[in-house]
């Protein structure tokens, strides 16, 4: 697996990586992380494609997955401490 771009983004921080003719598209923001594969023959345009997936409306609901995420895990860690 190896990293071929990372995208800037002020909430998180977004890796790109191929592994077995896929993209895998890493997307962090502290101590969680979503990830989405994608076959490359899924697309037309290869990596250039998956930057024009990674659009505002998509990363906006990243977004709110980190904080219903970071919602449940301290809901359930709460539970875990008492």
């Amino acid at each position: 697996m190896r990293i071929i771009a990372e995208l800037p983004h002020p909430d998180f921080k977004i890796s790109i990586l191929n592994m077995n003719r896929k993209f895998i598209v890493k997307i962090e923001q502290g101590n969680l992380e979503q990830s989405y594969k994608i076959a490359e023959a899924d697309l037309l345009d290869g990596v250039n494609s998956v930057f024009e997936i990674l659009d505002e409306e998509f990363l906006k609901t990243v977004l709110a997955r980190f904080l219903e995420m970071r919602k449940d895990f301290k809901d359930t860690y709460s539970r875990y401490n008492y």
